[in-house]
């Protein structure tokens, strides 16, 4: 029936301790998170990370839609027989009885579902949190009947004309379970019921709950009508103490009334799109040629962005205006440019300068590449983007900053993950005949991922994305898409340089006063055309053109005529056409006619001697006084600095105000401002959350056969360290935390110490003082005991935790 070969024991520490190292490292390979620093050093630590939420809710979203379907079946059944789920999903026989049994051998590989010594099939606890109404069912009869009374339930029993074994609670509870987990039983009872009961339960048996409220004060209402009367008085609705609302069915009893002909829904294929045949060399090309004009619409970007660091938004991101003068510059669509600078940003190329966004000096090192190693620079951060870059508008249709730092958004990152994995499915020489198409496929692949409200198809952007990149070409995967599929930077790398040609260094220029380069121009060549000519166009093939204009902006940046037709001639095909020389030349003749001179202030009078004695006075060599006319000198001093020197020297000048009267000056009486504190940010740093992002590359490659079979033979439990039996804590920090974190087993302990020194991100389960749990992100970790400050990227600002309240630590 498994894959995995079925064990003895209820527990899924019990289970995994059955399993030979190929499976329990098959296993830590499905989840990757259990295997992630520190590792795991025993078999029942290793159950503990597996069953906790967080773990759980990181294994879920990378799950495709029949392993969620069987998921939530079981969620709604409990544990229960192989034969039982496959009667509800409709999979008892055929086909459709393999394809569960391979997904229940995959929810095996994931750690969430596994099979007992007694037939039945247990789960993770945490995984029946995902679902608030599984199949749209209610709770079971032992979970709905946990508060009644001993003689509630005897009095259920005997409207039932059912006597007990015993006259205890926990005796009638078990009779009143039995029958109504009794299909047979169920309907024949509701077939007798007064007509209102009848239609009441089987309306309510076809619905998803309703949540109950509580009581203030008072009772529950008791003003039910005859027929939910019947049914409260057998069983077949509970209305729970302290609680308003609808009456409750047990799950037992919706199913029963649903009847055998009813399954919950279970889809082991995945939708059939439209296909087309291709052949490889066809999606080569296309995808050749994408992603030869995304590179270079990439690097033009960049450059523009760092030749004129944009503007940030007072609410933070890049706006409209610096995004249209950007797009502008570069010659690209809105959304090419915003897939440009999210990748770029992601990648450590921009970075925020106080209000600007500008370059770094990871760029510098990026932009001397070859377009191939840029283009799989910006591919390996799309791959891991933590949003869709594409995504121009909100809900409301109103316009998006670009990098913005919006919060992660893992559903972002599972729908290219689930785009990719649906292309690759498709039939060999096959590719989808409008690549729409692959929207329902990611949904099957990938059913817990986000779509974007501005889409007017299902992930419509994400898809266009794919195309730009030359991840998809005619609606199939290409090798930059498998490569990135396969998460070997290695072969992406090989693939980009395949499709990709190097960088051209020569341009061919003609009469039109044009320049010509085709592919994707050397970094050195687009920068020499750029100080000299403005870009018409960018993509497979990229013109310049020259003008007075553009030429008079390289001179002006300290070249000559000589040195331009020079640098030009270098690079040219042919020899420079005559119209081109002439442009250079003539506009060098007339450059610098007329001059333009700072000058902080003027000093000026009616005789020249004096004026000579200023300039040539020792004494006034620091002013910077720069003789222009016999009458007229410019200071690079301030006035004021410059009265006060002229003073000095023994002159009596005085100041004139702009209108050219005398400026009166009378000694003004500063008095102090009321100061204002600064506030104080909680943790005292001001780092951007994005800093503090881990990338999967910089995690430690784990050898998972050598761990698995370091389980297996290890021992099941390992003893918490203790100072006082000779094992010492790593670190200061480690101590701290245990000592405050009483609720943190020591692996936990090590996990939250070693994110604090390494400023690492950290996921961690935590109890409010309202007793609520929830699961954070944090970030920018600043240790203040009792209390940790750190960034929440759920809340998208900083918060401060109490360490005795954490319950459990995960990585990011």
């Amino acid at each position: 029936m498994f894959p995995i070969s079925a064990k003895s024991g209820s527990t899924l520490a019990t289970w995994l301790r059955g399993l030979d190292a190929p499976e329990l490292a098959r296993l830590l390979a499905a989840r990757p998170d259990t295997a992630s620093a520190p590792e795991p050093r025993s078999v029942g630590e290793l159950a503990d990370r597996l069953q906790r939420p967080a773990s759980v809710a990181l294994a879920l979203p990378q799950l495709a839609l029949p392993y969620l379907q069987v998921a939530e079946a079981l969620v709604a059944l409990g544990p229960a027989a192989r034969d039982v789920l496959g009667s509800l999903l409709d999979a008892a026989d055929g086909d459709r009885a393999g394809a569960l049994d391979a997904v229940l051998g995959a929810l095996a590989d994931h750690g969430l579902v596994w099979p007992d010594g007694n037939g039945l099939l247990r789960m993770a606890a945490p995984l029946r949190q995902a679902w608030d109404a599984p199949l749209g069912l209610d709770a079971p009869l032992a979970q709905l009947l946990a508060g009644t009374t001993s003689d509630e339930l005897g009095r259920m029993l005997a409207a039932l004309g059912i006597k007990p074994s015993g006259n205890s609670k926990q005796q009638r509870l078990v009779a009143l379970i039995e029958h109504h987990s009794d299909p047979a039983r169920v309907t024949a009872l509701v077939a007798k019921a007064p007509a209102a009961a009848r239609n009441l339960l089987e309306r309510q048996a076809s619905r998803a709950p309703e949540r109950s409220g509580f009581m203030l004060f008072g009772a529950p209402p008791s003003d039910s009508g005859p027929g939910e009367r019947w049914a409260l008085a057998r069983g077949l609705l509970i209305r729970q103490r302290h609680l308003y609302g609808p009456a409750r069915m047990p799950a037992e009893v919706a199913l029963a009334l649903r009847g055998p002909d009813w399954h919950a829904p279970f889809t082991p294929v995945p939708p059939v799109p439209r296909s087309v045949p291709v052949t490889a060399p066809d999606v080569e090309r296309e995808a050749a040629a994408a992603a030869m004009a995304f590179a270079a619409h990439a690097a033009s970007v960049v450059r523009a962005c760092a030749a004129t660091p944009p503007a940030r938004l007072k609410a933070g991101g890049i706006g409209a205006r610096e995004l249209s003068r950007i797009g502008k510059a570069a010659q690209c669509d809105e959304i090419v440019l915003r897939l440009a600078l999210e990748t770029a940003g992601e990648a450590g190329l921009l970075a925020r300068d106080g209000d600007r966004v500008a370059a770094t000096s990871a760029y510098d090192t990026w932009a001397e590449e070859e377009p191939a190693d840029q283009l799989a620079v910006l591919l390996r951060t799309w791959w891991r983007l933590p949003l869709t870059p594409g995504g121009s508008r909100d809900e409301d249709g109103k316009a998006l900053p670009a990098l913005a730092g919006t919060p992660p958004c893992g559903g972002c990152v599972q729908a290219r993950h689930g785009l990719l994995t649906a292309a690759s499915r498709l039939p060999a020489g096959e590719g989808a005949a409008d690549p729409r198409d692959l929207g329902p496929l990611i949904v099957w692949h990938r059913p817990l991922v986000d779509e974007l409200a501005q889409d007017a198809t299902p992930f419509a952007t994400l898809i266009r994305e794919a195309e730009l990149l030359g991840v998809l070409a005619l609606g199939a995967l290409s090798p930059i898409g498998a490569a990135l599929l396969a998460d070997d930077s290695r072969a992406l790398v090989g693939a980009c340089r395949q499709l990709l040609p190097a960088a051209s260094g020569t341009a061919r220029f003609g009469s039109d006063l044009t320049a010509v380069v085709t592919g994707t121009p050397s970094t050195a060549l687009a920068t020499l055309l750029d100080s000299v000519a403005n870009r018409e166009t960018s993509g497979a093939a990229s013109v310049w053109r020259f003008s007075p204009g553009s030429v008079r902006r390289a001179l002006d940046a300290g070249l000559t005529s000589e040195a331009i037709a020079a640098d030009l001639a270098a690079v040219a095909v042919e020899p420079l056409p005559q119209p081109l020389s002439y442009l250079i030349h003539d506009t060098a003749r007339s450059h610098g006619r007329v001059r333009v001179v700072s000058a902080a202030c003027v000093i000026h009078g009616e005789e020249p001697a004096l004026l000579a004695e200023l300039a040539a006075h020792r004494k006034l060599t620091q002013l910077g006084l720069r003789q222009l006319a016999p009458t007229v000198l410019i200071s690079r001093t301030a006035p004021d600095k410059t009265l006060a020197a002229l003073r000095s020297a023994g002159y009596a000048p005085v100041a004139e105000k702009p209108d050219g009267s005398v400026r009166v000056e009378r000694a003004e009486r500063p008095r102090a401002a009321t100061p204002v504190p600064s506030p104080r940010r909680p943790g005292g740093r001001s780092r951007s959350p994005q800093a503090d992002v881990r990338t999967a590359d910089a995690r430690a490659a784990v050898d998972l056969s050598a761990l698995a079979a370091r389980l297996v033979a290890g021992p099941q439990d390992v003893p918490e360290p203790d100072p006082r039996d000779g094992r010492p804590y790593d670190s200061d920090t480690e101590e701290v935390i245990a000592g405050y974190a009483r609720n943190l087993s020591s692996t936990d302990v090590r996990q939250l110490a070693h994110a604090v020194t390494a400023g690492q991100a950290i996921t961690i389960e935590y109890v409010a003082t309202s007793g609520s749990e929830t699961v954070r992100t944090l970030s920018r970790l600043d240790l203040d005991p009792p209390y940790l400050r750190a960034w929440c990227h759920l809340r998208n600002d900083e918060r401060v935790f109490t360490l005795s309240r954490i319950h459990g630590v995960m990585p990011a």
